[in-house]
This record gives C-alpha cells, sequence and structure tokens, in this order.
C-alpha cells in the first residue's frame, strides 16, 4: 500500500504550526526563566536579561531542530 505524499500547502501549514509552536515554548521557558531570577533576588533589568537569554537560546535550538527535520524529509 503506498501513501501520496503530502502537498506542499500542508507541508508548510505543518512549518507554520511547528514555529509557531516553538515560538510558544520559547515564550513560556523565558517567562518561567525570568520569574525563577526575580524570586532569587535579581534585579528587574538581570531578571529580563536572563528572561531574553533563554527565549534566544530555546527559539534557535527550536528552531535548528526544526530546519533539520525539513531538510531531512525534502
Amino acid at each position: 500500500m503506498s501513501v501520496s505524499p503530502a502537498s506542499p500547502s500542508v507541508r508548510a501549514l505543518a512549518v507554520i504550526a511547528a514555529v509557531l509552536t516553538a515560538a510558544l515554548l520559547a515564550l513560556l521557558a523565558a517567562i518561567c526563566a525570568g520569574f525563577l531570577a526575580r524570586w532569587d533576588g535579581a534585579s528587574l533589568p538581570g531578571a529580563l536579561r536572563h528572561a531574553g537569554t533563554v527565549f534566544g537560546a530555546t527559539l534557535t535550538l527550536l528552531c535548528s531542530l526544526i530546519a533539520l527535520g525539513v531538510a531531512t524529509l525534502t
């Protein structure tokens, strides 16, 4: 039994959904990091710096994994 390949529009929607999910996860990680830094006694600018660093690192990691998956599947 053969499976027909997904159309390009379905692939594009899947990639968009994956990127939006990655952005949401990165945002949640940044919020948690900011709260934890603030709870640990960091100043507000310090907590925002921690949150920004975690957001950037998480989003970079997840987007690189998505790009690797897309490159593997095409």
